[in-house]
């Protein structure tokens, strides 16, 4: 008689992700710096459940001021370590590391040169997100100011 293996099941830890799942429209702007001016970011952010339900598929798409921008993230949890970690690779070549923290409403991303700290409200709804970077000198700057908004 053949034993059947009984299949891995995605445990309360995933599920804190799916308050993400579904389409959203980012609007926001970049911060001005000596060098930049302050421009517009507009793009379309798809979050899904990859095959299992233990990862997510994060894509997006659209313009930061006059430039086409993408990426493509995975984010998941790492029962090993007991992290969360997102994988995150952009339109121009760069590919990052980050730590994520979940805390109720709060999702904070920590990487070596970047961070985000977004805010879920109304029932998930609304995204409200703050982006760091450092800067030349080695202080946390702002770059972003972004509302993310689902739309489905």
């Amino acid at each position: 008689m053949e034993r059947q293996q009984q299949q891995p099941r995605p445990g309360p830890e995933h599920e804190l992700l799916g308050v993400v799942i579904g389409k959203w429209i980012n609007k926001g702007y970049t911060v001005a710096t000596a060098d930049a001016p302050s421009v517009k970011i507009l793009t379309s952010d798809v979050y899904e459940w990859m095959p299992g339900g233990f990862f997510v598929l994060h894509t997006a798409y659209g313009r930061v001021g006059r430039t086409d921008v993408g990426g493509t993230e995975i984010i998941g949890y790492d029962e090993e370590s007991k992290k969360y970690l997102s994988y995150f690779f952009d339109s121009q070549g760069n590919a990052t590391t980050n730590e994520l923290n979940i805390e109720g409403d709060t999702w904070t991303w920590g990487g070596q040169n970047t961070g985000c700290t977004a805010v879920f409200t109304d029932d998930g709804e609304t995204q409200t997100a703050h982006h760091v970077r450092l800067d030349d000198s080695g202080n946390w700057v702002p770059s972003m100011e972004v509302t993310l908004t689902k739309v489905r």
